[in-house]
C-alpha cells in the first residue's frame, strides 16, 4: 500500500500560494463547499436505447425519458461536423453532455499496448474538449497479466504501489498536457482493486497531478469493498464529498446488494434495490458548488433504468432533493 504521509504532511496545491497542512486544505475544501452549499437541482441521466446515431433524436429521446443529463454520443475526435452537430442537439433539448468514457488500461504490462491505450485515452479526452463534455473518465489501469481476460479490472498487488501510483500520476500530466483542455477536465474513476481506492488516495492523486484540468469523477460505490462501508454508506458518502466536493465534475448512480457467499461479494444493482444511502449520495450532490450531473449505469434495458431513476427522484423527494 502507498503511504499517505504527503497528505498529512505538507503540499502544493493547484491554484494555491505557497503550502499548506492538510488540515489547513480540508478546512480550505470545507469552506470552498460551504460557499456554494445552496442545494440545487440535480440533472439526472442514463444510457438510451435508441436505434439511432441522429444527434437531435438522441437528444429528443433523453428529454422523453426524462434525463437532463447523457452520456456522450460516439463522433470521431476528427469528425468536427458531427461533434458540432451533438453540441448542438443536445444544448437544444438542455440535456448536459455529461462524460466521455475512456476505458483502456493505462498500466497495461505490454509496453506496446500501453502506448496505443495511452493514445486512446488523449484522443477521447480531444473529444470531450470539442464536444464541450464536462469530462473525460478512465479508471487507472491494472498491472493483472495479459493472460487475464479482464486484464484491465484485473486484480494484481503492485496495484496498490507506489510505482503504480506514480506511473498514474505521471499518465494523467501527460494526457492533460498533450490536450491542454479549457472547456473539459479528464477524471479518473475510483476502484476497490487498485489507486485511487477511496477519498484519501484519490486526494493524494488530486494533488499529485497537480493540473487544473485533472478533475475528480464521483462513483463512492466501487470503493465499498468491506461491511464498515456499507453499513455506513452514508458516512463513507459524506466523507468522499467533504474531501473531494470542490472538484467533482460528474457522477456516477447505481446500488450495491450484499450477497450471501464463503467470502465477502456485492453486487451492482438498479438504485433502490441494495443498501446503499442513496438519500445521503443526492443530498450531497446536490450541495455542490457547481452543477453536477449523476448518470446512472450498468443497467440491461430500458426498463431497468425507468426503475432506477423512479427510486431516485422518490429518493429525492424523501431527502428534499430535487431534479430538473
Amino acid at each position: 500500500m502507498i503511504s499517505h504521509r504527503s497528505v498529512d504532511g505538507v503540499a502544493s496545491l493547484p491554484g494555491w500560494c505557497g503550502q499548506v497542512t492538510r488540515r489547513g486544505f480540508l478546512a480550505a475544501t470545507a469552506a470552498i463547499r460551504l460557499a456554494g452549499a445552496t442545494e440545487r437541482p440535480i440533472r439526472l441521466g442514463a444510457k438510451v436505447f435508441l436505434k439511432s446515431a441522429d444527434p437531435v433524436l438522441l437528444a429528443r429521446e433523453h428529454r422523453r425519458l426524462g434525463y437532463r443529463a447523457a452520456f456522450c454520443p460516439e463522433a470521431d475526435p476528427n469528425d468536427r461536423e458531427r461533434i458540432r452537430a451533438i453540441e448542438k442537439a443536445f444544448a437544444a433539448e438542455d440535456v448536459l453532455l455529461a462524460e466521455v468514457g475512456a476505458w483502456r488500461n493505462l498500466l497495461d504490462p505490454e509496453l506496446v499496448k500501453r502506448k496505443a491505450n495511452l493514445e486512446y485515452v488523449t484522443q477521447r479526452l480531444v473529444f470531450a474538449e470539442r464536444v464541450g463534455a464536462l469530462c473525460c473518465v478512465d479508471c487507472a489501469g491494472s498491472f493483472a497479466a495479459p493472460s487475464d481476460p479482464k486484464r484491465m479490472f484485473g486484480p494484481h498487488p503492485r496495484n496498490l504501489s507506489k510505482e503504480f501510483f506514480d506511473g498514474t500520476v505521471e499518465n494523467c500530466r501527460r494526457i492533460i498536457d498533450a490536450v491542454k483542455p479549457k472547456r473539459t477536465r479528464f477524471a479518473i474513476e475510483m476502484m476497490g482493486w487498485t489507486l485511487p481506492d477511496g477519498p484519501d488516495s484519490y486526494l493524494e492523486l488530486f494533488k499529485a497531478v497537480d493540473r487544473k484540468e485533472f478533475g475528480v469523477h464521483m462513483d463512492p460505490f466501487n470503493s465499498i469493498v468491506c461491511p464498515r462501508r456499507f453499513y455506513e454508506s452514508g458516512k463513507f458518502i459524506r466523507e468522499c464529498f467533504a474531501k473531494l466536493g470542490s472538484w467533482i465534475v460528474s457522477c456516477h448512480a447505481k446500488d450495491l446488494e450484499w450477497v450471501p457467499d464463503s467470502s465477502i461479494h456485492f453486487r451492482e444493482v438498479a438504485p433502490g434495490r441494495g443498501g446503499i444511502d442513496l438519500k445521503a449520495y443526492l443530498t450531497e450532490i446536490s450541495k455542490l458548488p457547481r452543477e453536477t450531473p449523476l448518470l446512472i449505469e450498468h443497467l440491461p434495458t430500458t426498463e431497468a433504468f425507468e426503475e432506477g431513476k423512479q427510486h431516485l427522484w422518490k429518493a429525492g423527494a424523501e431527502a428534499g432533493v430535487k431534479f430538473l
